[in-house]
């Protein structure tokens, strides 16, 4: 204990900051300490793999990857490509944390996002990987009792099933001569999850505008039918985000290619 403190105080007089928050009762790190820590954990980390590429071994990747995604896209898409992917690179690890929300990955410490549409900061970088098509669609039943929209604007007369962090307010479409319809939307239900919305549809609440990996299988076995067919709504990319680096860890290069 006292080496450690003589070295962590020597280290604070080097950097002339603080890196840790001491009391009687418990030490933790500030916020110029947490940061500190990071980047060294980043610089360490691209030590190691230049020092592999200098030898000119076959780098094998290794370490844990902390990865967000959406809970829907993580649950239907990335666990498969995890699951696939571990099975090729056993000294891979995964830290995952599911959440609909737009998560700072730098300030939150982690090292890979994979998104639907919006890709967050600007000092992010975005590799696409795909692109998803949103899909209007209501149950049997509701179009039964309340008729199918024949255009975009009469949405404005259905109880639309709304998306808390995007598509709340405006739903946008685009007719066969390629312009855009743009629509105010509202209704009974607004969700922070997709599947909650394509499940309300299904059971007859109102039309909802799903991203097809979503609602593929609902559509398939008839639960739910697509309208405005000769409206289509504009096709949302894939995104794998990282921080801005530049050497990017070989385990975070990998699970990106692949």
């Amino acid at each position: 204990t006292t080496a450690v403190s003589r070295q962590v105080a020597e280290l604070e007089a080097h950097l002339q900051t603080r890196l840790l928050q001491r009391t009687t009762r418990r030490i933790s790190l500030t916020e110029t300490g947490r940061a500190f820590y990071e980047r060294c954990g980043q610089i360490l980390s691209e030590l190691d793999e230049a020092e592999s590429e200098a030898a000119q071994e076959m780098a094998e990747p290794r370490g844990t990857i902390r990865l967000t995604t959406s809970i829907n896209f993580g649950m239907r898409q990335v666990t498969p490509a995890i699951a696939s992917f571990l099975s090729r690179y056993a000294q891979v690890k995964f830290d995952v944390s599911l959440s609909d929300r737009i998560v700072d990955i730098v300030e939150e410490g982690f090292d890979l996002a994979i998104r639907v549409g919006a890709t967050g900061a600007e000092n992010l970088v975005a590799r696409k990987l795909g692109e998803t098509r949103l899909v209007a669609c209501a149950s049997p039943g509701y179009l039964s009792r309340h008729g199918a929209p024949a255009s975009p604007e009469d949405l404005s007369r259905h109880n639309c099933l709304t998306y808390e962090y995007a598509l709340r307010d405006t739903w946008t479409f685009r007719d066969g001569a390629g312009r855009e319809r743009e629509v105010r939307v509202g209704g009974s239900l607004n969700s922070n999850n997709g599947d909650l919305n394509a499940a309300a549809a299904i059971h007859g609440v109102g039309i909802a505008l799903e991203p097809d990996f979503i609602v593929a299988t609902h559509l398939k076995s008839g639960n739910l039918v697509p309208v405005l067919d000769a409206f289509k709504a504009p096709v949302t990319p894939i995104y794998a985000v990282y921080p801005s680096r530049r050497f990017l860890p070989l385990k975070i290069r990998t699970f990106v290619d692949f």
